[in-house]
């Protein structure tokens, strides 16, 4: 099932999404948002974060998605599914996954030609609030054009 359909159905989950990690301390290191799900690197800042933030934004959510297409009930079905990320070069694989999921789905050639994710602000420097780098990623240079360059190179293999 849909749950985005034109832009403003991106674009408020992502601001209902960036409130909703600022206020439970949830630090966003990578995200996709494809038609009918999402992907989202993230640190929670304590116990409970994550299933506070997500029920937040999906309190807001939902609801305008229901209003807007005549529709009720709940857009997912079941509980979002966690893993705990145990050592750095998997971080990269991970954001890697995230970012190559339109690919993966045949929606676009390359990360860069898909607009809703954050491989642009990991790759290409473009500003996204919502994102916190992930100091894994920092230390891929102290450069930050260096930095960018580093982490495309991994789209590359």
């Amino acid at each position: 099932d849909i749950i985005f359909a034109p832009d403003g159905d991106y674009q408020f989950y992502l601001r209902c999404l960036a409130e909703a990690a600022e206020r439970h301390s949830l630090k966003i290191h990578a995200y996709v948002l494809m038609t009918n799900h999402v992907h989202l690197l993230a640190s929670p800042m304590g116990q409970q974060i994550i299933p506070k933030t997500l029920q937040s934004l999906g309190r807001r959510y939902v609801p305008y998605f229901n209003y807007d297409y005549g529709c009720t009930g709940t857009l997912w079905e079941g509980r979002y599914r966690a893993t705990l990320i145990d050592s750095d070069q998997y971080l990269f694989t991970c954001m890697r996954y995230i970012e190559f999921n339109p690919v993966r789905a045949k929606m676009v050639k390359h990360p860069k030609d898909y607009q809703w994710s954050s491989y642009h602000h990991n790759a290409n420097g473009k500003a996204d609030t919502l994102i916190t780098s992930h100091d894994l990623y920092l230390s891929l240079s102290k450069d930050e054009t260096c930095r960018q360059a580093e982490y495309a190179a991994l789209f590359k293999e």
